[in-house]
């Protein structure tokens, strides 16, 4: 995620899930922070709402916690199929990742829209295993960066792929990318 403020709100949404759930779960900060490989000073800060977190350090907070990732960035009162919450946002916030919605399966299913400009790309860290992501590009080329190699997906291609390894998505073509996403979990 970028910033409370380029997120929409969504680093107060965490804070206060954040801190509902864990009382919920009747364990303290440094508990949490033990079960999710985070530091203490981490999970204070983000249930603050002051520290900045990543989509891959949410996951394990989530598992810590037993819970859905969805159930920390939630709106209050939201519904988890129509969420449409900022998750991530590029420097130049040409890019973006929205997190559409989410279903359960054995854990859960997640809906994203991301667009990605002209020369930009995202990170992103392993998700535990037994993710999975499906990809499926709407408008541009995505380059789909593996540890096995690079995977190039045209307007209109999928592709699905363990995600419990490190990736990026790069957009290296001169007009927008546009893709949805699936997290199953």
């Amino acid at each position: 995620m970028r910033s409370q403020a380029e997120a929409g709100g969504v680093l107060e949404h965490l804070a206060k899930n954040l801190r509902r759930l864990r009382l919920a779960a009747g364990i303290s900060q440094d508990e949490l922070a033990r079960k999710s490989g985070l530091s203490r000073r981490m999970v204070n800060g983000v249930e603050a709402g002051g520290t900045n977190i990543s989509l891959a350090n949410l996951d394990h907070v989530a598992a810590a916690l037993n819970v859905a990732f969805v159930d920390l960035v939630q709106p209050p009162r939201q519904l988890h199929d129509s969420l449409r919450v900022l998750m991530w946002q590029s420097e130049s916030q040409a890019s973006q990742a929205v997190l559409l919605g989410a279903a359960p399966a054995s854990r859960q299913v997640e809906l994203w829209s991301w667009t990605l400009a002209p020369g930009e790309r995202y990170d992103a860290q392993a998700d535990p295993a037994g993710f999975s992501e499906m990809l499926y590009v709407l408008e541009g080329e995505l380059q789909l960066e593996l540890a096995a190699g690079t995977k190039r997906l045209a307007t209109g291609d999928f592709f699905v792929f363990s995600s419990a390894q490190a990736y990026s998505y790069v957009n290296a073509g001169p007009s927008t990318l546009r893709f949805t996403r699936n997290v199953a979990s």
